[in-house]
C-alpha cells in the first residue's frame, strides 16, 4: 500500500450511497493530486459494491479509510469523515466530484494566511463542458461584499461538494445537523460558522469538478428536502417572528403546491426536535442573512 504523502495538509471526506461507479472515478482523480491527500469515505449503508470498490482503489493508490455505516445518515456522516481527519484543513466531496490539480496547495495557502477564515467555497465547473455552476456566479457577486481582509466575497452559503473547512472552525461549528439529513444542509453550517465568529469567502481561483450522477433522487423529493429544511433551520436560528411568517409563507403554499405540503408535514413531524436545539444567531448574523433575504426574496 502506497504511504501518505507527509506534506499532505487537507483531508478529502466523501458520503456516498450507491453509487460505486461514480465514487471509483473520484477516487482515482483524487489519488492523482499531489501531495496525494489521504481521503476518507463514510457509505451510508449502500447496497451496491462500494465496499469492494473502495477496498480497491485502497489497494491501489492506499490512504483511503472506509467507514460503512449500518443506515443512512445523510450529510451527518461527512461529520464522522471530519472527526477521523487528522490534517488542519477537510476538502468535502461528493461520490461524483473531485478537485482540481492545484486547489489544495492554493488553499492551503489563503488559509495560512487568513487565520480567521473557516471556510473557503470553490468556483465549480459541472460536466465535461465545465460551465459554471450557478450558485458560484452568484456567491462571486455576494451581496454581502468583499471584505479587504478576506480573500473573496463573503458568503453565507456553500456547495458541500466544493467547500474546505478548517477542521478546528467545523468542529467549533458542531458540524453538519444529524435533524437536517439531507438537502440544503449546507446553510445552517454557514450560520453556526459565522456565529462562532469564523468567515466564509468564495474563491474563484480554487477549482472543484462535479458531474452530477445520473443516479439521483426525484425532483420532487429535493425540493421538499430543501423547502423543509430551509424552515428548520430558521425555527432553529432565527427570531420567532421570522420562524412564524416562513411558517406561514409555507402554508399558504400548501393550497397550490404538493412540494410545499409535503415540505410542512416534514417540517411540523420534526419541529419539537428543531426547537430542542433552538438558539438564536448574533444580532450581526441576523442582518447579514437579512440582507441576502433582501436580494433573493423571503423564505422559505
Amino acid at each position: 500500500m502506497t504511504e501518505r504523502t507527509p506534506d499532505a495538509r487537507t483531508t478529502v471526506v466523501i458520503a456516498t450511497r450507491n453509487r460505486c461507479a461514480e465514487l471509483a472515478n473520484t477516487l482515482a482523480a483524487l489519488a492523482a493530486l499531489r501531495p496525494r491527500p489521504p481521503i476518507v469515505v463514510v457509505d451510508n449503508g449502500s447496497t451496491d459494491a462500494t465496499t469492494a470498490a473502495v477496498r480497491a482503489a485502497a489497494d491501489r493508490f492506499g490512504d483511503i479509510h472506509l467507514v460503512r455505516l449500518v443506515a443512512n445518515e445523510g450529510a451527518y456522516a461527512r461529520n464522522r469523515g471530519v472527526a477521523l481527519a487528522h490534517t488542519p484543513y477537510v476538502a468535502f466531496a461528493d461520490d461524483d466530484s473531485w478537485w482540481a490539480d492545484d486547489a489544495f496547495p492554493r488553499a492551503e495557502r489563503i488559509f495560512d494566511e487568513y487565520p480567521r477564515l473557516g471556510l473557503l467555497a470553490a468556483h465549480t465547473l459541472v460536466g465535461p463542458e465545465e460551465h459554471a455552476d450557478p450558485l458560484s456566479a452568484r456567491m462571486a457577486a455576494s451581496p454581502l461584499g468583499h471584505d479587504p481582509d478576506l480573500p473573496g466575497p463573503s458568503v453565507l452559503g456553500f456547495l458541500a461538494c466544493s467547500a474546505i473547512v478548517r477542521r478546528r472552525a467545523f468542529l467549533d461549528a458542531g458540524g453538519l445537523s444529524r435533524l437536517l439529513h439531507f438537502g440544503g444542509e449546507e446553510e445552517l453550517l454557514a450560520w453556526d460558522l459565522a456565529a462562532a465568529g469564523w468567515h466564509l469567502c468564495h474563491v474563484d481561483s480554487v477549482r472543484a469538478h462535479h458531474h452530477p450522477s445520473p443516479i439521483r433522487d426525484d425532483r420532487l423529493r429535493r425540493d421538499v428536502r430543501c423547502l423543509r429544511n430551509r424552515m428548520l433551520a430558521t425555527w432553529m436560528r432565527r427570531p420567532a417572528p421570522v420562524g412564524v411568517r416562513s411558517g406561514m409563507r409555507l402554508l399558504r403554499r400548501t393550497l397550490v403546491c404538493r412540494p410545499a405540503r409535503l415540505a410542512a408535514a416534514g417540517a411540523l413531524v420534526r419541529l419539537p426536535a428543531a426547537l430542542a436545539c433552538r438558539h438564536r444567531l448574533p444580532d450581526d448574523v441576523e442582518q447579514r442573512i437579512r440582507a441576502l433575504d433582501a436580494v433573493t426574496g423571503p423564505r422559505p
